[in-house]
């Protein structure tokens, strides 16, 4: 019997005045402007160590750019890296905290990511 009330609860429509009761995102209070930034990928940049080395090692002889030293989520690294590949136009990955970018791209990421607001930033590796 229960089951049965489970499917119904699946299918529920909702009227207009339950959807509004429900509440509108655009009408949610605003986090203040200095708390904002503390989750932004840009305030974990400029406060990291970043350190970008050239592999290839294990890797068929071709070359890879890592970068290392993010100190930042998971989420907020999956999106510089997504705007990394975009960036530099080639493919990569993220994994252990480091990114990973095909071929020797060392001077276009530096670039990019001084714009981004990173002092302490090298290049490393051969």
């Amino acid at each position: 019997m229960q089951k049965k009330n489970l499917a119904k609860k699946k299918n529920t429509s909702l009227n207009w005045d339950q959807f509004q009761s429900l509440g509108n995102p655009e009408n949610a209070p605003q986090m203040p402007e200095d708390k904002k930034e503390n989750f932004k990928s840009d305030f974990f940049i400029k406060k990291s160590v970043i350190r970008i080395h050239l592999e290839k090692k294990g890797r068929g002889g071709k070359s890879v750019s890592i970068i290392k030293g993010l100190d930042m989520t998971n989420a907020l690294m999956k999106d510089l890296e997504k705007q990394l590949k975009s960036h530099c136009g080639v493919g990569g990955s993220q994994k252990n905290g480091e990114i990973i970018l095909q071929g020797d791209h060392r001077d276009k990421v530096i670039a990019f990511l001084k714009t981004k607001g990173a002092s302490d930033i090298k290049k490393a590796g051969a």
